[in-house]
């Protein structure tokens, strides 16, 4: 009995099925090798803000005296660095405060990150919070989704955000 009519077409069934399985393990490691890029950027946003907002509470920490300054710098709109420059002049606390504050915010803008400093959410101290936020986060406080936390100070989990305290 002759076998090879009855086994006419089953070698390229066999290679379609293999390119179907090849497919889907190749679509499984693309969707790995996204996610990934996807974590390493997100880890690089961290690290970035993190710096920001640790380069500000070293700052503060040094000038104290001009905790408002630095507030009401960061919480405001800045497009330029204020005179006198302090890299090439002698400045007051308050004035240092003020580029110190505007250094920074510059910074956290122009790699796409915005900055806020408000009073912490139920401390009893006064202390201030700095928040670092980017993506579709706002650095703010508040209910809606696009906020960095909620107002009794929890993180929302979905957001983008890094929140320090600055004593």
């Amino acid at each position: 009995m002759n076998h090879s009519k009855t086994q006419l077409g089953v070698g390229l069934t066999e290679i379609l099925v293999a390119l179907f399985i090849l497919a889907i393990s190749v679509l499984g490691f693309i969707a790995l090798q996204y996610r990934a890029i996807e974590a390493m950027s997100e880890g690089e946003n961290r690290i970035q803000a993190i710096n920001i907002a640790r380069d500000l509470a070293e700052k503060i920490r040094v000038n104290r005296t001009a905790l408002t300054q630095y507030a009401s710098t960061i919480s405001g709109t800045v497009t330029a660095l204020p005179s006198p420059n302090c890299y090439e002049s002698l400045c007051s606390s308050a004035q240092k405060a003020v580029f110190d504050a505007s250094m920074i915010k510059i910074s956290a803008q122009r790699v796409g990150m915005s900055i806020n400093m408000l009073a912490c959410p139920e401390v009893e101290n006064h202390r201030q919070c700095v928040y670092v936020a980017w993506n579709d986060t706002a650095a703010t406080v508040g209910d809606g989704d696009g906020d960095c936390t909620s107002p009794s100070g929890t993180y929302r989990s979905t957001s983008t955000c890094v929140v320090m305290e600055v004593y």
